[in-house]
């Protein structure tokens, strides 16, 4: 599939959500912003462990409940230094298992613990997590987003790609509206893509939209959740 001459236009995409969200301030209101790429390279290591880890323990949990919970979480791992954590005892992240200050889930515990090794590996095979990330093209993301599914722990699917947007790397995200506005732009992909022919046809999309219109991989995938979906509330812009 060429998807530059089959799918619909970044512009209509744009308009469509100019138009649910009551006109083009609105919705730049409502975009995020994405930080300089360089300012990937001076977070501290602890930072990218810390936010993995809450993505993880995000899924299939209360979000809110997470992130009020988190500063918790930060005393019981110590801040999330991997030098500190990789240190641990086998008796040691076993006892986690009764800490009322984390979420007491076998496999959520094991994946820190898988993802600390991650991240101290990555200190020799690509000089650190914040160097391979700032590194690796947009235009390549389904190929981050496999590494860290492969190299990770339960850091595939959607926890893989909150991981990326909460550190600031301009990437999109699948969430439901933007799958859907996927479809809609002609991709003949499932509700929940997963295939490497799906992922590829996903990440031609966006190269394309971005050569059209030079718009951000993230702002890009939050317009087009804006495009459709049962988002339809704008916002009030003060005067």
């Amino acid at each position: 599939m060429d998807a530059s001459s089959t799918i619909t236009p970044f512009s209509t995409i744009r308009e469509r959500a100019v138009e649910r969200k009551g006109g083009g301030v609105a919705l730049r209101h409502l975009l995020s912003d994405v930080p300089d790429q360089d300012q990937l390279l001076d977070i501290p290591e602890a930072r990218y462990l810390s936010a993995m880890i809450r993505c993880i323990n995000r899924a299939g949990f209360s979000w809110r409940v997470i992130d009020q919970k988190w500063p918790e979480f930060e005393e019981a791992f110590f801040q999330f230094k991997v030098d500190t954590l990789a240190m641990l005892s086998d008796e040691q992240w076993e006892a986690y298992l009764n800490d009322k200050r984390v979420v007491r889930s076998g496999q959520k515990i094991r994946a820190t613990r898988d993802n600390v090794a991650f991240l101290y590996d990555l200190r020799f095979t690509d000089q650190g997590i914040a160097k391979l990330i700032h590194e690796w093209p947009c235009s390549d993301q389904i190929g981050l987003m496999a590494l860290l599914k492969k190299r990770g722990s339960r850091l595939g699917g959607n926890s893989g790609q909150y991981f990326l947007r909460m550190m600031g790397k301009d990437c999109f995200v699948l969430s439901r509206d933007v799958i859907l506005a996927l479809q809609s732009a002609g991709l003949d992909i499932k509700s929940e893509p997963s295939s490497q022919r799906e992922l590829k046809l996903i990440q031609a999309a966006f190269n394309t939209w971005h050569q059209q219109s030079g718009t951000s991989y993230t702002h890009m995938s939050q317009i087009c959740a804006y495009s459709n979906g049962d988002n339809f509330v704008g916002v009030e812009l003060s005067s």
